[in-house]
């Protein structure tokens, strides 16, 4: 039987789920995801888990606080000027607490995304911690395919 190793080409779905039981990702009723261990599409713990199923399981996991994502950092929590987000964003666009916002990167080659915590007059406070950092996760997957 086929069984997941480092490097490993995987067709699967897969779940991910916060503490309150919302599913964060989940790729079961649609397309399954494609992607290849040891490339950083999934959690280093993530991909741990998966090490040993065999082609065609189903499992769950429960990852600690903290160890999918790592421990949520307060230096992500910055503060962001409404000119700032003029000049990479919607310059009439009406922020909100709870808004995500893509950011550029400085090569412009890729963006990253925050969330509107606070907005204080003509400065807005942005978290760019990952949504489930520093909380637990439940990992569910099934193995479609291994390559």
């Amino acid at each position: 039987m086929n069984c997941v190793e480092p490097g490993s080409f995987l067709t699967l779905h897969y779940r991910l789920s916060g503490p309150d039981g919302g599913a964060f990702i989940d790729t079961f009723g649609a397309q399954p995801a494609t992607l290849s261990l040891g490339t950083g599409e999934l959690a280093p713990a993530m991909e741990a888990r998966l090490l040993g199923l065999a082609e065609g399981s189903r499992a769950s996991f429960e990852l600690a606080s903290g160890e999918a994502f790592g421990e949520r950092n307060p230096e992500l929590l910055q503060r962001v000027p409404r000119t700032l987000l003029a000049t990479h964003g919607d310059a009439d666009a009406d922020y909100r607490v709870g808004d995500v916002v893509r950011f550029p990167t400085p090569d412009g080659q890729a963006s990253f995304a925050g969330v509107v915590r606070e907005v204080a007059g003509d400065t807005f406070v942005f978290d760019f911690n990952h949504p489930l950092a520093g909380r637990p996760v439940t990992f569910e997957v099934q193995l479609i395919g291994i390559l």
